[in-house]
This record gives structure tokens, sequence and C-alpha cells, in this order.
């Protein structure tokens, strides 16, 4: 597909309504401290995803489910409202809405997910909503509906000759079968040391980027999928030739890292379905990502293709 083309892409996951509450700081267990504000704001990681990639301006179809709740009608106009077609969002009458409790500091965040519709996002909606994957250049799914769909939908992809990016989060591990259906796989490092059922203890190896090159040399010499680890504010990395080479995150005035590993990844599955090399990609994904944090809120902070090239 030549650059000049607008990218096909089509996400499945979740749809959550974030409820953020800001803090000076975290609490500890046990412990009640005041919080600032608190702000109700869609989100849900395949939404963050779906909204990134439409304001990129990709021609994006969401399939997903809401609940026959206020945040699932709030969900649904806010997904319209960006530009993200949502024939394939599920309305469950009997289900309430995904949410997503954020406890937000000025420094990072921790999160709660409540599924609700998000898990009953089965196979058999995939079944359904099928033509929109076969028509799609690349296809994001991620953690927050069920196994067995997300497995459902990679299976769907890969028959179609549909490129996938798959962003493991939340963190858990996963069958070698659903993985070996992965083009590229998009996880921090916790999540990628937890697919490995290894200690977080690695990180700390005083040999440092050569245990992570190995570790994803073994990734990808098992699975047949390129790894692209992405680090926060040190930026990504990916394996070339047996070494590890990092794209390293802009410098800007951090205001709400909520949503930037959500456009990493619509970003990076933007510019893949361009056909731009990775090296490329993800530069242009990182960049995009370190635009994110500037803004407050998942779906807000996303930038337009004309924010990245000032």
């Amino acid at each position: 597909m030549s650059e000049s083309k607008i990218p096909r892409i089509v996400v499945v996951g979740s749809l959550n309504m974030d409820l953020v509450v800001t803090m000076p700081r975290l609490p500890f267990i046990g412990e009640t401290i005041e919080g600032s504000a608190i702000h109700y704001i869609p989100g849900g990681k395949g939404a963050n995803q779906a909204v990134a990639c439409a304001r990129l301006g990709a021609h994006t179809q969401m399939i997903g489910a809401v609940g026959g709740d206020l945040f699932g009608e709030d969900l649904m106009r806010s997904m319209k409202k960006n530009g993200v077609a949502i024939e394939a969002i599920a309305r469950l009458e009997e289900e309430a809405s995904g949410t997503a409790t954020i406890l937000h500091t000025q420094k990072d965040n921790c999160i709660v997910i409540v599924p609700g519709a998000n898990g009953k996002v089965t196979p058999d909606m995939l079944q359904k909503n099928a033509e929109y994957i076969r028509n799609a250049d690349l296809m994001l799914v991620q953690l927050e509906i069920p196994t067995e769909t997300v497995w459902h939908a990679l299976t769907l992809a890969k028959a179609s000759g549909v490129r996938t990016v798959l962003n493991p989060a939340p963190a858990r591990s996963l069958p070698d079968e659903l993985l070996k259906l992965c083009d590229y796989v998009t996880p921090n490092e916790t999540e990628f040391l937890a697919l490995n059922g290894r200690s977080r203890a690695v990180e700390e190896d005083p040999s440092g980027e050569e245990v992570w090159a190995g570790l994803l040399r073994d990734w990808e010499d098992k699975y047949g999928s390129k790894v692209i680890l992405t680090r926060g504010s040190r930026g990504a990395s990916y394996l070339e030739e047996g070494r590890m080479h990092t794209v390293s995150a802009l410098p800007v005035e951090v205001v709400d890292t909520t949503g930037a590993g959500d456009c990493l990844n619509a970003a990076l599955g933007y510019s893949l379905a361009q056909d731009r090399p990775l090296h490329e990609a993800l530069a242009f994904a990182v960049r995009a990502a370190s635009f994110s944090v500037t803004r407050f809120g998942a779906q807000a902070g996303m930038p337009a293709l004309e924010d990245l090239l000032k």
C-alpha cells in the first residue's frame, strides 16, 4: 500500500468509562487521602487505540461491546464524534459498561478495571463482523476482552492475510498457539516478563540490554512475531540483527501518561499499515506517544496527524 493511501484499521477490544481521580500521590495500603478532582472520561485500551487511529486519519472500525447504561451511551457517542465507525459495537442492555478507575498523580498512575460488557465480547460477535477484519490492512487487539475472543480475532486475521498487532495488556500468560498468530507484540517490560513467566528481577541484571536482547531473541525464534518493547519515558526498543535498538521518547512536559501506550500502538499500527519500515514506523509511534502525554485524558491527548508534522 502506498503512503498516500488511507489505511484501513480494525480495532478489536474494550470500551471503558474512565473514572479519573487526581491526587498529589498514591495512597499507601490502608490509607485514606484526599483527592483534588474526579473526571469521567471515555477510555478502554481498544477505544483509545481506535480514537488515536482515527485522529491520524485512518479509516477505523471498532469491534467491541458496551452496556445498556448511560456510560454506554456516552461511549458510543464519543466513538462517533471522534470518527470511529461503530456498526460493530454491540449494545448489551442487560450488562453494565466497562469501567476503569484511574488514580492519577503528576508522575504516574495506577488502574483498576471492571470489565462489564467487555467480558461478554464473544467469538460469535467477531464472526458476525468478520468482514471488517477481512477487509482491513491491519488489526489491533488487546487483552481487556476474553482470551478466546482475542484468539479468534487473530485466527480470522491470519486466515485473511491481515497483519496484526497484539498489545498484551493487562499482563497475563497466553497460549503458545495464540502468540504464534501475531505479527507484532507490543508489551512493556512488566508485561513481557509476565508473558515469559520471569521475575521482574531480570530487569536489574547488571548486563542490562544484553539480557533483554536475549529474551527478545528467544521470543522471536519461538513465536515468529516481532517484539516492540515499550519502555515509558525511555521510548521503545526492538531487536535487529541480534542487537537492541531503542527509539528515545521526546523530552516533553508530562501532564497525563494514561493513554501513552495506546497512542504508541495506534500510531505504530497506522504506520505499518502504510508499509513503512519498522524503524520509521516506531519513530513515528514514539513521537505520537510523546505528544499524547502533554494533554489530560487518554483520548483527548491523542494527536492529529498535523500535530506530528509541525
